[in-house]
């Protein structure tokens, strides 16, 4: 599983829509959405300021410490509700 999916899942959580995201980095629509389909990788910074708008810490930190995607997701899913 790609990143991307993770942070879309990341921010949907947190009830921000691709344009609230992109406020919120200084960055666009456009650039939010190639973060998300996995067009382009956002830098360390960028990807910390991702997690505060989320509050998706514990996400990155089961991501970077080898956590496969699937299993990061299916948590997501969980806390969604879904």
């Amino acid at each position: 599983m790609k990143f991307g999916a993770i942070m879309q899942a990341c921010r949907e959580r947190a009830g921000l829509t691709q344009e609230q995201m992109a406020v919120r980095l200084h960055r666009t629509q456009a650039c939010i959405s190639k973060y998300e389909n996995d067009h382009k990788v956002p830098d360390m910074p960028t990807m910390m300021s991702w997690v505060e708008a989320t509050g998706a810490k514990e996400v990155l930190i089961a991501f970077l410490y080898g956590m496969d995607g699937l299993n990061v997701m299916q948590n997501l899913m969980t806390l969604l509700g879904g």
